[in-house]
């Protein structure tokens, strides 16, 4: 876990805060100071931890995730829960074109028109990337565990592992958000996960130093009440640069029969407590060619 931010730090943050209006997206939580009625202002670590800890006590989720990157473009959007019991539907569209991927209890099946699904259990979601048979064996770049992984993860690995940094407010979705970065280095964000066995952890960071990846970069945007609303990562290895977004909607009652996706395509794109066994998910990565998550 990473040391607190020196006092004079927190000092400045104060001194900001101070003329800042009633209305400020920095204080995510809507609490008021008890003399001015003004917003208070909460440590980017203490928001990230609350609103992870809110997307896994909802249980579930609709996500809209876009990938770009030098690969190309791949998009998936639908419903998934986590929890006892996990569940997901997502179509994705991607270099075989459109399917359905289907979760539950940890069974996977993608499945495109006029071919049988392929199958996989949720250790192995790689396996069923169409990239797959050009990476590594066991490990494809990460976009399958990351669209079956709740997408609180990230923010909840940051908040442990990362270098944070709060970058104001925007409007997003006709709404008023907080925007963090937050920034890791591999070994850090993936030793958060408690989740991962040890020899799964030496497969994924073999992968991601083979393919040049040394730290990951992540954005939030949180809305009042600490919901995280999007997720977007930034990787950056020897094949160039991957950005993928994810869009997080109807928390709490998605479910798997969630088809529809929740907004139009192209609003978003990916990635600690998920339906699979791990709590960081992973950003999404093209898989190695022959140079070099």
């Amino acid at each position: 876990m990473p040391a607190l931010r020196p006092a004079v730090k927190g000092l400045a943050l104060l001194l900001v805060a101070a003329g800042l209006t009633a209305c400020s997206v920095l204080a995510v939580s809507g609490d008021r100071t008890p003399i001015s009625d003004r917003p208070t202002v909460r440590p980017p670590r203490q928001v990230l931890l609350s609103a992870s800890q809110r997307l896994d006590d909802a249980g579930g989720a609709r996500i809209q995730a876009v990938e770009e990157g030098p690969s190309g473009r791949r998009t998936a959007s639908g419903g998934l829960s986590w929890g006892a019991h996990d569940e997901a539907e997502l179509t994705v569209t991607d270099e075989r074109g459109t399917g359905v991927l289907r979760g539950r209890d940890g069974a996977l099946d993608l499945g495109y028109p006029g071919t049988a699904p392929r199958t996989a259990d949720r250790e192995r979601a790689e396996s069923l990337d169409p990239r797959a048979a050009a990476g590594p064996a066991g490990w494809a770049g990460g976009w399958i565990t990351g669209l079956l992984s709740n997408p609180g993860g990230p923010a909840r690995s940051m908040a442990l592992a990362g270098r944070l940094t709060p970058l104001g407010g925007e409007q997003l979705n006709g709404g008023t958000v907080a925007h963090y970065r937050g920034t890791a280095s591999v070994a850090d964000y993936f030793g958060t996960d408690e989740g991962l066995s040890p020899a799964r952890l030496t497969e994924v960071l073999g992968y991601y130093d083979r393919n040049g990846v040394a730290s990951l970069d992540y954005e939030f945007w949180v809305a009042p009440g600490d919901r995280l609303v999007r997720v977007r990562s930034t990787v950056r290895g020897t094949f160039g640069v991957v950005v993928t977004t994810t869009d997080v909607t109807g928390t709490g009652d998605a479910g798997a029969d969630a088809t529809a996706g929740p907004g139009p395509e192209g609003t978003a794109g990916s990635t600690a407590a998920p339906p699979a066994s791990s709590s960081a998910a992973p950003p999404a990565v093209p898989p190695a060619t022959g140079a070099a998550r």
